[in-house]
């Protein structure tokens, strides 16, 4: 299952058919997180398959680190952290999004 399968479809005055916006909540530090210095080539999303499993998580460690999300690329040499609760970024994601 896809997060991105129950955003909600608006429709504008003139017709158009878009998606509403999803927020990426802040996550908070935890005393389990993973710190990682990145090395030449790590991405967000290929770190999310590494850490959970599933590579869609990437947001969780962009969202973590205050990341822009224009690229999944990360420069060589940063200090990461990785949210150890994977689940709890989840619960976030849903109740930052949920009702609006």
């Amino acid at each position: 299952m896809s997060r991105y399968e129950d955003i909600e479809k608006r429709k504008s005055l003139d017709g158009k058919v878009y998606k509403r916006n999803t927020i990426y909540p802040e996550i908070p530090p935890s005393i389990d997180d993973i710190y990682i210095k990145t090395t030449g080539g790590d991405r967000y999303d290929t770190l999310a398959l590494q850490f959970y499993g599933d590579s869609s998580l990437w947001w969780i460690i962009s969202s973590a680190n205050n990341s822009e999300r224009a690229s999944l690329v990360v420069k060589p040499g940063v200090q990461l952290r990785i949210p150890a609760d994977a689940q709890a970024a989840l619960q976030l994601f849903d109740s930052v999004n949920a009702d609006r």
